[in-house]
């Protein structure tokens, strides 16, 4: 029998098993991709902008795909995105830099780790190493150079490729123009709020410097509410009535 790609004890299923957990990730994820040097990649094809809540769930979908999935169908979906990658890159003329594509797994360890303390509680070192250890199996699959090879060394380059890879541009302000036009008044303010509880402090000076946490009561209700599973009506009020069947699917995907 084919082993699983992540073991079904493993704390990454944990953590990718919860739709808010989920979209947690995803939301300081958007933050962070809006500043990256390289969200210009994302613009070739006018798919992230032309609609960037829909790109977020079908990356969701590659890398659920990746996490629940047997070893073999977890390599063939990653080899599936590399192939996808490699058709943008020839249609363009130039190569994604393996900086980009590291700081994408690094934005996935960061924010898989900090969306879980956020709603749930500190996670052990060996934990995040785990964590850590997935991604760097899914880096190593795609055939990335430079990758760190434990967790100690991703936090010295992580804080490394933030120092380097993020810039405000007018792509940023342009993507941010997206998040609210499809968001609206109530929930694109909500989004911000979640960013700014998530994001790195070098993330934040760039993108939310003024910003005032007035979220923090509404995160514990949420939190209190998440514990007795009363959480749905909550959510059904933020997010958007067009997702809102692909975030129960999500749920229940992961449990």
């Amino acid at each position: 029998m084919n082993e699983n790609f992540v073991s079904a004890n493993s704390i990454v299923r944990k953590i990718w098993g919860r739709a808010d957990t989920v979209l947690f990730i995803f939301a300081g994820a958007a933050a962070e991709f809006a500043l990256n040097r390289a969200v210009d990649w994302l613009y070739f094809t006018g798919r992230l902008p032309a609609d960037p809540i829909g790109r977020l769930f079908s990356t969701v979908a590659y890398a659920r795909q990746i996490i629940f999935s047997e070893r073999d169908d977890a390599m063939r979906a990653i080899d599936k995105i590399t192939d996808i990658h490699h058709n943008v890159e020839a249609a363009r003329g130039a190569n994604i830099p393996d900086w980009a594509y590291r700081d994408v797994l690094f934005m996935l360890i960061d924010y898989s780790i900090r969306s879980f303390e956020l709603l749930d509680r500190k996670l052990t070192p060996t934990e995040k190493e785990e964590v850590f250890n997935v991604f760097y199996r899914v880096g190593l699959q795609m055939n990335l150079g430079g990758l760190p090879t434990g967790y100690e060394e991703w936090e010295t380059m992580r804080e490394t490729h933030l120092d380097a890879d993020l810039i405000y541009s007018m792509f940023t302000k342009d993507l941010y123009k997206q998040y609210k036009k499809r968001l609206g008044p109530i929930r694109y303010p909500v989004l911000k709020q979640v960013q700014m509880r998530l994001v790195p402090a070098k993330v934040k000076k760039q993108l939310l410097p003024n910003g005032i946490p007035w979220a923090i009561p509404l995160l514990r209700i949420y939190k209190l509410l998440r514990k007795i599973n009363l959480e749905g009506l909550f959510k059904n009020i933020l997010l958007p009535p067009a997702y809102k069947q692909q975030i129960q699917l999500l749920d229940r995907a992961g449990r």
